[in-house]
């Protein structure tokens, strides 16, 4: 059954320690782009703004944020050193602190990717 929030839903599903991670990774995510469009794209949160923007997902131990192409991790290499990473993914363990400038940062760089595009 579809409600009228698909990705609060999908935070619900989660175990209880993931939650809190996803609600305020959610948060960082709305108030840096508030005007992008929050939707359920390949089984996970996303957003579009211009284009996909990022998305995020949750496990037992970490929390997926994926910047929705193949090359942002790369470009933030240096900035992301002490976490995993893979070519289009970024794992924050559960345990520690979302590094909120950090994720800001990447939003920013993917907004002006995708407005880059329309030009």
């Amino acid at each position: 059954m579809k409600t009228a929030d698909p990705v609060g839903d999908y935070i619900l599903a989660m175990p209880q320690k993931t939650q809190a991670v996803l609600v305020k990774l959610r948060e960082i995510i709305r108030s840096a782009v508030p005007e992008a469009e929050e939707m359920i794209s390949y089984q996970m949160p996303a957003y579009k703004f211009h284009g996909m923007l990022v998305g995020f997902a949750g496990y037992k131990k970490h929390c997926g944020f994926y910047p929705w192409n193949g090359h942002t991790v790369a470009e933030f290499k240096n900035e992301l050193e002490g976490y995993r990473t893979s070519k289009a993914a970024i794992q924050f363990p559960l345990d520690a602190p979302l590094p909120e400038s950090l994720i800001r940062q990447i939003i920013d760089a993917r907004i002006k990717e995708n407005l880059s595009k329309e030009k």
